[in-house]
């Protein structure tokens, strides 16, 4: 029976792998390039800036709205799986659908850009609602950072094959740059379908609590109910507000990285290194935080990487060459992983898991509401401003007001639980 519990958690972790060719390859890497250079290549950078800022808050506000009532559906009907398969399919699509999009055709791409995204975190809500129900609570830390290093291994190698087709179309039978990154996109698609089947395959879905006909009635009660639960629970939202700043922060670094780079004057290629950088140090360093979480508390391990957060952002404003991009990829690298696998595990242990896919509805709605804040907000003071690096300052003020809330968050007992 362990090994079979081992197998479906493996499988369940190894969905990370799969998507994160998604956010890597896709989110961070080549579409913000591809869609300054290829698509609206004759905009100015500052507006370019601003639709692509537009197109990822359209697309979570569209998840903020669905999330809670997704994940309520998903516990009511028992159908985390067959809702997680749905939404994947449609990013897998979506992604697919790039290869077909023509040069200067950027309001095509943002649209397909958002659906894409649409799939990419819709899909998510019950990928991390799974979590709290395929593991025991003390395995919660070290499991949620298992799923999170495969997905930074997973994603960065298929970016790093990604890349040499860029730099080296010839050796793929292409004819250009432009026709790799075409290629790249499709690779995507069938990487994020391949790798799903694992968890399809080998996860078991628990039993539903409703029959098809009350599940949306029965969901939509249940929602309102888990809103006036939220609200009474101090701790968890507390929780809830204090990721809801800081992951602010955190998701509009991944989204616009590699725009702010170009903004300021770095060349592409190293754009490209510095994201392969992130990738690689994010897998060891992601399961060293799982193992932080366990032995000293998830708190203590988020503090430690949103503090390396402030430094990084606050000195981003001030980079100039390719070589200090280079080390602030290192030291995302170190901690982006860990405040990501270290919320998710943290919450789990806040909430009961028979109601997990509502819950994690809750955070995947603030994780998008508050990322459709961020994008726009870079954007908007960057077409005022004339200048990406004062939007950039801005941030900083999510990440520390996330870090005073958290404070007060009251973790579960912990035998080496450290208090920050």
């Amino acid at each position: 029976m362990a090994t079979k519990t081992n197998r479906s958690q493996l499988s369940w972790a190894f969905y990370d792998w799969a998507n994160s060719a998604f956010s890597t390859t896709v989110m961070a890497g080549f579409f913000p390039l591809f869609f300054k250079q290829y698509w609206s290549g004759e905009m100015a950078v500052t507006t370019s800036t601003f639709y692509l800022g537009l197109g990822n808050s359209v697309a979570s506000l569209i998840i903020m709205i669905l999330a809670p009532l997704l994940g309520a559906i998903a516990d009511s009907g028992g159908t985390h799986k067959r809702l997680l398969s749905s939404f994947a399919m449609l990013g897998v699509l979506a992604t697919a659908s790039f290869f077909f999009v023509g040069q200067g055709m950027w309001p095509v791409a943002v649209i397909v850009y958002v659906v894409a995204i649409i799939g990419f975190s819709g899909a998510n809500v019950f990928y991390d609602a799974m979590l709290p129900i395929l593991a025991p609570r003390s395995k919660h830390h070290s499991l949620s950072a298992l799923g999170f290093s495969l997905g930074y291994l997973g994603g960065g190698l298929l970016f790093l094959v990604n890349v040499a087709m860029t730099l080296k179309p010839s050796l793929f039978g292409l004819g250009s740059a432009a026709d790799a990154v075409r290629w790249s996109f499709l690779s995507v698609a069938v990487w994020w379908f391949v790798f799903t089947i694992p968890l399809l395959l080998t996860v078991k879905e628990q039993p539903g609590k409703s029959t098809n006909k009350s599940t949306i009635r029965n969901s939509l009660s249940k929602l309102w109910a888990t809103v006036r639960r939220i609200f009474a629970d101090r701790n968890i939202a507390l929780f809830l507000l204090a990721y809801w700043f800081y992951i602010d922060g955190l998701a509009t670094i991944i989204r616009m990285a590699v725009d702010y780079g170009l903004s300021i004057g770095i060349d592409s290629n190293s754009l490209i290194i510095a994201l392969l950088i992130v990738q690689f140090i994010g897998f060891p360093a992601t399961l060293v935080f799982g193992k932080i979480g366990d032995r000293y508390g998830a708190k203590f391990g988020l503090w430690i990487a949103l503090s390396a957060y402030v430094v990084a952002t606050f000195a981003a404003a001030f980079m100039q060459t390719a070589i200090h991009f280079y080390a602030l990829a290192v030291v995302l690298g170190l901690v982006q992983g860990g405040v990501q696998s270290l919320s998710r595990s943290l919450f789990s242990q806040l909430i009961p898991q028979d109601r997990s896919g509502e819950y994690f509805g809750f955070l995947n709605m603030l994780g998008k509401s508050a990322a459709v804040v961020g994008p726009v907000l870079v954007g908007v003071v960057g077409v005022q401003t004339g200048s990406t690096r004062i939007g950039i300052v801005s941030i900083l003020l999510l990440f520390i007001i996330g870090m005073i809330f958290l404070k007060f968050v009251k973790e579960p007992a912990n035998r080496h639980t450290v208090n920050p």
